[in-house]
């Protein structure tokens, strides 16, 4: 059973559907997955942060008599609510996500980043003032970005997913703005690392007790918006060994399990790759992964059933589009000249699947744009309807905020004792110092 996600969600309704697992879906929210032909029923529910969302579950796995079943998470918001009740729902379902102590190092920024800093993985430098007058006083250069330390409910800032603040005058009055929509808390400064897609980076996987189960490494050279992607739009399999390597850090002194997506940015000052964001879910581009030779919804449904397979890795070179924003970012980049056409018709000699399409189901496919579609205009309209913010923030959810910092888990051998196997089948199984 999948719970919330989008195009994500769908992906891997479709690898565990073509193998014949059958695929319920759950959402409060964005309804393409109900029109895949392997979702076999879907349903509405209240959604994870309604009180009852864990009781809610349980109660469905009883009434519908899915004991054993394996629960998947497609959003940040299921992710966590996964983590926090996951001992209680594991009594119900096999769940894919990490218990809290492990998942809050991945859902929660700040404590990503200081975990980073303990195990040697770069990241931009960052700031967490605690007034507007604190953030105008900072000591750093210009454009930064503001950034939600986590996601808890939708508002303009996390929908936004950064803002980009270009001078001092500035700073004061966004960071003002975001304090009223998630708490002065809930915020990241961070400095604005230059660069487009061509330096922004991921590393996707499975892992299991602190060792790595399947992975790949990939280039997300195009998103929409284009400046802060909500969504990649065209990702890539490529090789870049400093990038696994800082993930495996990062994951095996967690002891890690589950699914997982690490976003990467190079910053050409230095040369470094730094951590932006750590996804523990399924997340948009997560497809990419069957025609890469690790498909990893697959490869997880199997190990939560039991089964132990070589460490798989990706093949470089095959691509995924979401083409129904890719073609606005193209046509955006083109425009300023940030991207030549004829690179962006070699680009598209990779592609081998897409976020919506596919020959296979190809209904979410037809009913992407128009959703799209809709889904914009019903947040313009309530937008128009709904009264500024005040000046108190709204309350988040008290247990994604940690009221300290706690040590990250023990760490453990970063590749484990699998041995590798690349390409094969799946079926072979703080504040700135």
């Amino acid at each position: 059973m999948i719970i919330g996600g989008a195009h994500g969600s769908l992906a891997v309704a479709r690898s565990l559907g073509r193998r014949g697992v059958p695929v319920w879906y759950v959402t409060h929210d964005h309804p393409i997955a109900k029109y895949s032909r392997f979702v076999a029923r879907s349903f509405d529910w209240p959604g994870p942060d309604d009180k009852e969302a864990a009781g809610w579950l349980l109660d469905f796995a009883v009434r519908h008599g899915l004991s054993g079943w394996a629960l998947f998470a497609g959003g940040d918001e299921e992710a966590r609510l996964l983590a926090q009740h996951r001992a209680i729902l594991q009594s119900a379902y096999r769940v894919t996500t990490p218990p809290w102590a492990v998942a809050r190092f991945a859902i929660d920024k700040r404590l990503a980043y200081q975990h980073a800093d303990s195990v040697g993985v770069d990241r931009p430098r960052s700031w967490r003032p605690s007034t507007p007058d604190d953030a105008a006083a900072l000591s750093c250069e210009f454009p930064v970005i503001l950034k939600p330390a986590y996601r808890a409910g939708r508002n303009a800032f996390t929908d936004a997913k950064a803002w980009r603040v270009d001078d001092r005058s500035a700073l004061s009055a966004r960071y003002s703005e975001a304090a009223a929509l998630v708490g002065p808390d809930a915020i990241i400064i961070q400095e604005l690392i230059p660069g487009g897609g061509d330096v922004q980076f991921s590393y996707a996987g499975l892992w299991d007790e602190g060792a790595p189960v399947a992975s790949m490494v990939a280039r997300r050279a195009r998103q929409y918006p284009v400046d802060f992607g909500v969504t990649s739009t065209f990702v890539e399999t490529i090789e870049q060994a400093a990038i696994e390597e800082a993930a495996c850090r990062f994951l095996s002194a967690l002891r890690f399990s589950g699914l997982v997506e690490m976003e990467f940015k190079y910053d050409i000052r230095d040369r470094r790759y730094k951590l932006l964001d750590v996804n523990p879910r399924a997340w948009t581009w997560i497809g990419l992964g069957a025609v890469a030779g690790v498909d990893l919804p697959w490869l997880q449904w199997r190990l939560v059933h039991g089964e132990r397979a070589a460490m798989l890795r990706g093949r470089p070179g095959v691509a995924w589009a979401h083409m129904s924003r890719d073609v606005v970012s193209v046509a955006q980049q083109i425009a300023s000249g940030a991207l030549e056409p004829r690179k962006y018709v070699a680009s598209l000699r990779a592609l081998r699947t897409l976020a919506g399409f596919a020959i296979d189901d190809p209904m979410p496919g037809a009913v992407d744009l128009p959703l799209l579609a809709a889904r914009v205009l019903r947040r313009r309209l309530s937008k128009r309807a709904s009264p500024k913010p005040s000046s108190s923030p709204v309350s988040s959810n008290p247990s994604a905020q940690p009221t300290q910092e706690p040590s990250p888990p023990p760490a453990a051998d970063p590749r484990g004792s699998r041995s590798h196997a690349r390409g094969q089948d799946a079926s072979s199984f703080r504040r700135e110092a």
